[in-house]
Formats: structure tokens, C-alpha cells, sequence
């Protein structure tokens, strides 16, 4: 009888995160083990994204190196799951033909089916749709909630911090992004049904939990009866559960911003004053020709708006250098744009084609190369300049950490009695310094000492002892 050990391996963004932990306990309820080496594996997994060409070429790279090991053990199952998966469909198997399942996001629920049809001969399978029911939200959200609930805290990159999917899809089609084609339209989850699975993760150990949809700041449900909870709502409902104490929420879309959004979140003390909202670029022409949805005097105002809500929030965002078209005077709006909201971070991202999308079919991929890769590094600099000169503030006062464990550059000896630990603060500024393993899941009073463009260092703060009768 076969063995059944599964191997997953994840890339892309929290939501793959999340969707592998969710296959991994479907699995689990089905007799199956995890293991840590392919080579150790009856059954491989990888879990894949679309949104940038590296992404996929890291998956194609990875499973040429399988081949061979499935030439030798054609008993192995290998399957591909995710947006790449959903994007490619029958063309993975053309580039690898040993690959036995291809999976979308929308139908992962059905691996263990799909692998026992596999292993009974009735060869490759394929389960790719990004169909919705009809019917009412609330009858579409519970035909599609099988899957969602099913938590492995043993799948998560730590024990007391958790993913939480409100949303599904994205209906913004912004021109460059293959999301609306990998994961469908739109659509809120039942709040009930987020509220239960919060509590479960609270059961859980999980302290902190993040909350996930593409444009998560839109959330919102029609419930049959016509009322509508929106982010604000969901937020208010979320806070009170016990031993959840801090709740984050990405990815945002700026338009969604609100006033109301912003006052609920001053006004709930476990929602962490972080708040990612991608800009993409500084000119409004390319926004236009990415058909973001909105202005740069748009965004200013929103921006405006977390000033006056949320003065002590920290705020990241997204850029994509290099889009089709983008000349010298577009890129340096970009740089004006940082140098005004002053990011805590940005993720920057030279434009690649992806196929399927609106650019791909009627814009140019104009911007040389090495254009990009000189705008990419010329805004990073200056992102980094302000996000060390910002952190120097921190410079002498304590901060408030969520102890993650043990950072990168930490002693893997485990003999060893001080190592270096990371966490992060309530507007999500990475902290390390120096502890013990056993501080990793609890809050930390930190005392910052110096400071990175990334990170903030520190030593644990201690109260100072005065002996009886010292009055000095």
C-alpha cells in the first residue's frame, strides 16, 4: 500500500500562504504526513503564483529538478496547484509532462479526490474554474465554504500568528494583473463564518491574526434581508474575541480608504495603526494606462485622511517601475510621490508582461531593461533614505513587540543561551535583539537602541530595582 507523505512547496503572497495550510490539513484528515524533503514524498505538491514572471520560472526551474526522481519512481504523484496552475492550465503539462495534477485555487478542496484518481489509473487530472454559483452572496459564500475553515497551526510560520481569508477574487482588472483571471470576481466571505474561524484560531494560541483579501479594505457582504456589513463592521465584530490582541488586514485599495474605515480603526485598540495601500506609480497617465481606479490627487487625499484619523499609522506601499510607456518625467513623479508620504516601506517591482492580462494584448512592453533596473534602484535608494531617517525617531524610546523567534541572523546552536530574537511592533516595524527561544509568542517592552533602513534594535527593557533605603 502506498505511503502517504506529502511535500508542499509555497511561493507568492499570503494568500498562497494560507492555501497551502489549508490543503495540508484536508490532506492530514485523509491519513497523510507532511514531510520536509521531496525525496521523501509519494505525493508532491507546489503551490504557485502568476503575478511576476520569476515566480513561475522558480516553479518550472523546481520541478525540472523532480524529473528525474519521477523517472525513477513513477509512483509519485506531482501536482500543481495555485494561480499559475489556473493561468496555464493545460500548458503545464506541455512544459513538464510528468505533472499528474493541475489544480486552481478555487478547487484545492478536491486534492484528495483528484490523488486517489490518479493512484486508481484513471490518469492526469485537471480542476480549473473560476465560476461562481448564482444565487444570493450569503447562498454563494456557504456552497463555498468547505474549504476555508480547515486550519494546520503546524503549517503556519509561527504558532500564535494566523491568516484569516475574508475576501475571494478581484474585480478592479487593473491592466497589468492576472489576479481577476486566477482567482475570480469578487466576493466577501460570510461574517459569521469569519467570526467562528477567528475564535477557532484564538483557541488555537494565535495572538495575532491578519486578515487577507486582494482589496481588503473592500470587503463587504449583502446579507438576504438587505443589510450590509462592510470592513469597519467586520473589524468591530472581530475585536472582542478573547485572546486575539492585535488584527492587521492586506491588501488595501486606496478609493476604499474611508473616513468611517479609519475612525474604526483609531477607535479599536487590537487593529494595528499599519496600513498597506499600493500606489503603483506617481503619474496619473500611467494609472490611467494600468486603469487603477484613481488619481494621484486621489491618493493624496486619502493619504490626508490617514494623516488626520491616524497620525501615528505607518503606511507601505507598492510601485511598479517600468510600465509600458513610462518616460523619465512619469518615473520621477513616482520619486515626488514618496518623497511626500514618506512610506514606512515599498515594495518595488520592475514591469513584467503577463499574458492573459489587458497590457499584454494592447501595450507595448516599451521600457528597456536596464531602464528598469536603474529606476528600480533609484527609488529603492530613496525609500530607504527616508525609511532609516524615519526610524531614527524611535532611537531611546520602548516599543511594544510581538516576539516571532529567532531572526535570520540568529544562532542556529540550540545549546545557545542568548540568540538573537525578532518581532514586530503594532504599526509593524521589524524589532530584533538580543533573548532566548522562549520568549518567542509573547509581548516584549523593547528598548531601541539603533536603528536600519528595515529594522530597529534593541534590548529588552528591565525595571530597575532599588534596594530599601536607597534614596538616591
Amino acid at each position: 500500500m502506498m505511503n502517504k507523505r506529502v511535500y508542499i512547496k509555497t511561493v507568492g503572497c499570503q494568500m498562497n500562504v494560507l492555501d497551502s495550510e489549508m490543503v495540508i490539513a484536508d490532506l492530514r484528515r485523509h491519513g497523510y504526513t507532511v514531510v520536509e524533503s521531496p525525496n521523501d514524498a509519494d505525493c508532491l505538491l507546489y503551490n504557485t503564483c502568476s503575478v511576476r514572471e520569476h515566480a513561475e520560472e522558480k516553479i518550472y526551474s523546481a520541478l525540472g529538478k523532480i524529473r528525474t526522481q519521477k523517472e525513477r519512481h513513477p509512483e509519485k504523484l506531482i501536482g500543481v496547484m495555485g494561480c499559475m496552475a489556473q493561468k496555464d492550465q493545460e500548458i503545464v503539462f506541455k512544459r513538464a509532462p510528468f505533472v499528474d495534477m493541475v489544480v486552481g485555487p478555487g478547487q484545492l478542496h478536491a486534492i484528495p479526490g483528484l490523488i486517489d484518481k490518479v493512484r486508481a489509473g484513471e490518469g492526469r487530472q485537471m480542476a480549473v474554474s473560476l465560476s461562481r454559483n448564482e444565487g444570493s452572496q450569503a447562498v454563494i459564500a456557504r456552497s463555498h465554504e468547505t474549504f476555508d475553515p480547515l486550519r494546520d497551526p503546524s503549517m503556519r510560520p509561527t504558532p500564535f500568528q494566523a491568516y484569516l481569508r475574508i475576501q475571494i477574487g478581484c474585480d478592479k482588472f487593473c491592466t497589468y494583473c492576472v489576479v481577476p483571471n486566477t482567482r475570480g470576481p469578487e466576493q466577501g466571505r460570510l461574517p459569521e463564518q469569519i467570526i467562528a474561524e477567528a475564535r477557532t484560531l484564538a483557541d488555537q494560541g494565535c495572538r495575532e491574526i491578519t486578515l487577507l483579501g486582494q482589496t481588503v479594505n473592500s470587503y463587504k457582504f449583502r446579507h438576504d434581508d438587505g443589510a450590509v456589513t462592510d470592513m469597519a463592521a467586520l473589524l468591530e465584530q472581530l475585536h472582542p474575541i478573547d485572546g486575539i490582541e492585535r488584527i492587521k488586514f492586506v491588501t488595501n485599495y486606496p478609493k476604499d480608504m474611508t473616513e468611517r474605515l479609519l475612525r474604526t480603526i483609531g477607535e479599536l485598540p487590537k487593529v494595528s495603526p499599519y496600513l498597506h495601500v499600493p500606489a503603483q506609480s506617481g503619474s496619473d497617465d500611467v494609472l490611467r494606462r494600468m486603469k487603477r481606479g484613481y488619481t494621484i490627487a486621489d491618493y493624496m487625499e486619502m493619504f490626508e485622511r490617514i494623516e488626520h484619523w491616524l497620525p501615528e499609522a505607518s503606511v507601505s506601499s507598492d510601485f511598479i517601475v517600468g510600465f509600458s510607456g513610462e518616460t523619465e518625467d512619469e518615473f520621477q513623479k513616482t520619486i515626488k510621490l514618496v518623497e511626500r508620504c514618506r512610506f514606512k516601506n515599498s515594495f518595488i517591482f520592475q514591469y513584467s508582461v503577463r499574458p492573459g492580462t489587458k497590457a499584454a494584448e494592447r501595450l507595448p512592453d516599451d521600457v528597456p531593461r536596464e531602464v528598469k533596473a536603474r529606476r528600480n534602484n533609484e527609488l529603492l535608494a530613496v525609500q530607504d533614505a527616508i525609511s532609516k531617517e524615519d526610524n531614527y525617531k524611535f532611537i531611546g524610546q520602548t516599543v511594544r513587540v510581538l516576539v516571532e523567534g529567532l531572526s535570520k541572523k540568529a544562532s542556529k546552536d540550540p545549546e545557545a543561551h542568548v540568540v538573537q530574537m525578532t518581532g514586530r511592533t503594532h504599526c509593524d516595524r521589524i524589532v530584533v535583539f538580543d533573548g532566548n527561544r522562549r520568549q518567542a509568542g509573547e509581548f516584549l517592552d523593547i528598548q531601541i537602541d539603533d536603528v536600519s533602513c528595515h529594522t530597529l534594535v534593541g534590548r529588552v527593557r528591565t525595571v530597575d530595582v532599588v534596594t530599601i533605603g536607597d534614596v538616591s
